[in-house]
């Protein structure tokens, strides 16, 4: 998996948590998607210079300032796309695992097949 596919994964992480929660908390977030504070803030700014999230201002019951984190239509099919490349490239990394998992399988046969009984 390359860099490119690392910072997609957390934006799609980021935006699905967005879609479901949009009044969570930065810290929240960060631990929702598993990432640190510092990467969290990264990717929430170039999600919102990319113009797929807007961060709203709002303040709280007790005069602290908040924000409420909207997808935006872009957003919204942004993450569909998203979406439809992780799904494709799981599918391939499925692919060569059940692969692999057939030819160890095959090997282990193989092997007990040729054992050499020990007395």
């Amino acid at each position: 998996m390359d860099k490119h596919d690392l910072h997609e994964d957390s934006h799609l992480k980021v935006l699905r948590v967005l879609e479901a929660k949009p009044d969570i908390n930065q810290r929240e977030l960060a631990e929702a998607v598993g990432v640190s504070l510092g990467k969290l803030n990264f990717c929430l700014k170039a999600l919102v210079e990319q113009g797929f999230v807007k961060a709203q201002n709002f303040r709280t019951s007790q005069n602290k300032l908040s924000y409420y984190y909207l997808l935006t239509p872009s957003g919204v099919a942004a993450k569909a796309a998203i979406t439809a490349r992780f799904m494709e490239r799981k599918l391939h990394e499925f692919d060569a695992l059940k692969a692999e998992i057939d030819a160890l399988k095959s090997e282990v046969k193989h092997a007990d097949h040729n054992k050499v009984p020990t007395t």
